[in-house]
């Protein structure tokens, strides 16, 4: 068999793709998120946080909420009829750190929650944290031969 009949065999045995269903799914659910976010944000400055406040708070919040439906089930199921919605939003990485650690909770709190828990995040930490000391390190050393950029 070559590689054109495995294309053809292939193509005739996969699902057809609803790009543009999904991409409408996907704007509506992470839009939706995120409006709910704003909404939170406004409850907070309502009652009176300051701007700052109000924005920790918020994201606060989402990730608790996010971290919640995933240990109840939900956000899992979300996911599946939201696709990349439920991804971008802050939702999505608290969903992503909590995922692996709720799964190996039987393994006990340090050797399976606190071990799985930086599976996904870990690298983006690393990465985030590696980039920031190089930024910080070129701004500061532009800083000493009097350049400044901010």
């Amino acid at each position: 068999m070559n590689s054109g009949e495995y294309a053809e065999i292939v193509k005739k045995n996969s699902p057809a793709s609803q790009t543009l269903a999904d991409c409408v799914r996907a704007f509506l659910f992470g839009g939706g998120i995120c409006t709910a976010g704003q909404g939170i944000f406004e409850l907070y400055a309502y009652l009176g946080a300051g701007e700052m406040t109000s924005r920790i708070l918020t994201s606060v919040t989402l990730v608790f909420a996010g971290v919640l439906l995933t240990a109840a089930g939900v956000y899992d199921k979300l996911a599946r009829k939201a696709g990349a919605g439920t991804l971008v939003p802050i939702t999505g990485f608290a969903n992503s750190m909590a995922a692996p650690a709720i799964e190996f909770k039987t393994e006990g709190f340090v050797t399976g929650v606190g071990a799985k828990m930086f599976v996904i995040a870990g690298p983006v930490l690393v990465y985030g944290i590696t980039a920031s000391v190089i930024y910080g390190a070129i701004l500061w050393t532009l800083h000493l031969f009097g350049i400044t950029l901010f």
